[in-house]
């Protein structure tokens, strides 16, 4: 639990910001279940990712990355917003989050009850997949379906083109506009609350640095030491759901 002191000074921050930005990590979903990917036990560990540039060679490659996506556990789709997400959610609802920037690709902050518009996803979601020539939408259980029936996912029924999941690949570019709308909401914000993330991983990691040095107060939330907290005006090293339900003031 954070000490009283500390509670009471995020809750002084979050009472003089009005435009404020909240940055996520896979911290904030761990209590959800869903273990960091990088971390012992995590899929990466367990499961070497494809590589973007094999997915777009490889038909076979592309069949195993469905066959993987199919026949994996279910936790992502199983989870389930934690305080932590209850907590930013009531933020965005009174008007206090401007943004909602997240790294993680679990639809979780949506799931909330966040408008879409208020989350900007620079690692895409797991949820659904598009087409990377058209972008058109496919939905995963029709996915499925086919998979099931027919051992592959095929082409695009309107061009074509290659279905993925809406996620950012190994090698897979950056989302430009994603990460312009970052950018733009980190320059406008009164207050940026990085929460659960190392801040070791590059581009996305440079906003909460961005802000701070436009004199923009940093409030960083996470279990472990960051390279960035020699930045922020409050750390806080605890337990994620519990240091921002208690400052919001949120089950």
């Amino acid at each position: 639990m954070a000490g009283n002191s500390t509670t009471e000074r995020f809750r002084s921050l979050l009472d003089g910001a009005q435009r404020i930005v909240v940055f996520t990590g896979a911290g904030i979903s761990t209590e959800s279940g869903i273990p960091d990917f990088r971390s012992p036990g995590g899929l990466w560990s367990r499961m070497k990712p494809i590589q973007f540039e094999d997915f777009i060679a490889s038909e076979a490659v592309r069949q195993e990355s469905w066959r993987r996506r199919f026949s994996g556990d279910r936790t992502l789709e199983d989870a389930q917003p934690n305080r932590g997400h209850r907590a930013v959610a009531h933020l965005v609802d009174q008007g206090k989050a401007i943004a909602v920037i997240t790294q993680n690709v679990d639809n979780l902050h949506q799931r909330s009850g966040i408008p879409d518009e208020r989350v900007i996803e620079l690692h895409g979601n797991a949820h659904f997949a598009t087409c990377l020539s058209c972008s058109v939408r496919y939905e995963l259980r029709d996915l499925e379906q086919q998979f099931s029936t027919h051992g592959r996912v095929e082409d695009c029924s309107r061009c074509g083109g290659i279905i993925k999941t809406a996620t950012i690949s190994f090698g897979q570019s950056m989302p430009e506009a994603a990460m312009q709308r970052a950018e733009e909401a980190t320059l406008e914000c009164d207050l940026f609350i990085a929460i659960g993330s190392s801040l070791q991983v590059y581009p996305a990691a440079g906003f909460p640095r961005l802000a701070a040095s436009r004199g923009v107060p940093l409030v960083i939330i996470n279990r472990e030491p960051t390279p960035q907290d020699h930045l922020a005006e409050l750390v806080v090293h605890q337990e994620i759901g519990e240091t921002l339900g208690e400052a919001v003031g949120v089950n």
